[in-house]
């Protein structure tokens, strides 16, 4: 099977009369082109452009398939999900209706720790059975990357367990699946309240064992009064740029403890949430080169009275990814559609940053820029087509699903 795969995947295609929405670095807009067309041979795109322009040599020995006007844009990219859960939320999502806080429901047993037991309880089978559905979901949508985190595990086996759930469903379905390891996510109630003891397992049991394994792609941690403080998080950022990972950083989400000048400082791919922000910090994210993502769907779910700035991050011009955070306490969502709307109606982020958003910005969060999240030559040829009349409409409408057809590496 592998074989044919690869046979059929050599062959060039020619995806015609379509119009494109290239998203590339450097051109106006969406980088948009009328009467285009895109190419792939051998999983890569190897022409995206104007129509009149072909190549003869590529025309002459491709197969050809018409879009009869509609749009393509890159690929759909997810740049911070929790997928990989077991069990839900929904009796905490009930409490909250009840005016309970996000810290109260942490503080009283609930949040992250009771997700947490339910991973624990369920195998490595059970997770991926009761994940794909959400994977799927996505994929429904013309996601084509997707960021994984662990977090629920908070011991070395599980840990383990979700890390490698998250790569056997990359391997049953056709989608690049990128993990990260989120051991900094919360206090297992086996620590008994030592942070500090944690941490230390974090650093020298959890993060060399999985990287070893070729688990990890990237570490994240969550920097916050209910979880851990900066200095604890820079431990974990000093081991993992020792071991050669990049890292990411939920910050500043509840409070103002500098997550995003933390994250800057260490290079971060990405700092994401970033509602308590200041001006300081999406400075310091600009200079490194740090991805602000935007997760509208947590601030929705949780009824969060205070956006990003997302004012600051266009002064500055910290680049904006847009997320669904799927996870099961605080933005139980599988559609980029819907969060795309969600940042436009929250947080007045236009088109342009919305679509680019999930596609350019997120490849640039994930650090997969080079790779994915533009239509330009050399890149894998994942992208997404529409049955819509323009891109806004993507942004625009809620509970509709215009995919035509997705695209994974030329197939």
């Amino acid at each position: 099977m592998a074989a044919a795969v690869e046979i059929e995947n050599s062959a060039t295609r020619i995806w015609l009369d379509a119009r494109l929405a290239t998203m590339a670095s450097g051109s106006a807009g969406l980088g948009i082109v009328e009467r285009g067309a895109v190419a792939s041979r051998g999983g890569r795109i190897v022409y995206a452009g104007p129509e009149a322009e072909l190549p003869s040599d590529l025309i002459s020995r491709a197969e050809t398939i018409r879009c009869e006007g509609r749009w393509i844009t890159p690929g759909l990219i997810d740049c911070h999900t929790h997928l990989v859960h077991a069990g839900n939320r929904a009796s905490e999502f009930e409490m909250r209706l009840r005016g309970a806080s996000y810290e109260a429901v942490a503080r009283a047993g609930g949040g992250i720790v009771s997700s947490v037991k339910a991973l624990r309880a369920a195998s490595e089978g059970d997770l991926i059975q009761q994940s794909l559905p959400r994977l799927d979901a996505l994929i429904a949508e013309g996601m084509t990357t997707i960021e994984i985190k662990s977090g629920y595990g908070l011991d070395l086996a599980n840990e383990r367990k979700s890390l490698r759930a998250a790569g056997r469903m990359g391997e049953a379905r056709r989608v690049t699946v990128r993990r990260t390891f989120l051991g900094a996510h919360a206090l297992p109630p086996e620590a008994a309240g030592d942070k500090a003891r944690y941490i230390e397992a974090v650093i020298h049991e959890m993060l060399p064992a999985l990287a070893g394994e070729g688990l990890i792609d990237a570490v994240d941690g969550f920097c916050e009064g209910i979880a851990f403080s900066p200095e604890q998080i820079t431990n974990v950022f000093k081991a993992a740029r020792a071991l050669g990972l990049p890292v990411k950083l939920h910050a500043d989400q509840l409070s103002n403890l500098h997550g995003a000048a933390l994250a800057a400082r260490y290079s971060a791919l990405s700092a994401d949430h970033l509602e308590h922000t200041d001006e300081d910090g999406a400075a310091a994210m600009a200079k490194a080169g740090t991805t602000a993502v935007i997760l509208p769907g947590a601030c929705y779910f949780i009824r969060e009275t205070k956006a990003p700035p997302i004012d600051l991050f266009r002064k500055h011009k910290v680049p904006m990814a847009v997320a669904t955070d799927c996870n099961p306490g605080t933005s139980p969502m599988t559609s980029l559609l819907l969060a795309m709307n969600m940042a436009a109606t929250l947080f007045r982020m236009n088109v342009e940053e919305c679509l680019t958003g999930v596609t350019r910005e997120a490849a640039r969060a994930l650090g997969l820029a080079s790779e994915v999240g533009t239509l330009e030559v050399g890149k894998s040829a994942d992208f997404a087509i529409w049955d819509v009349d323009e891109p806004a409409e993507l942004v625009y409408r809620l509970g509709f699903n215009p995919l035509h057809q997705r695209v994974w590496k030329g197939l």
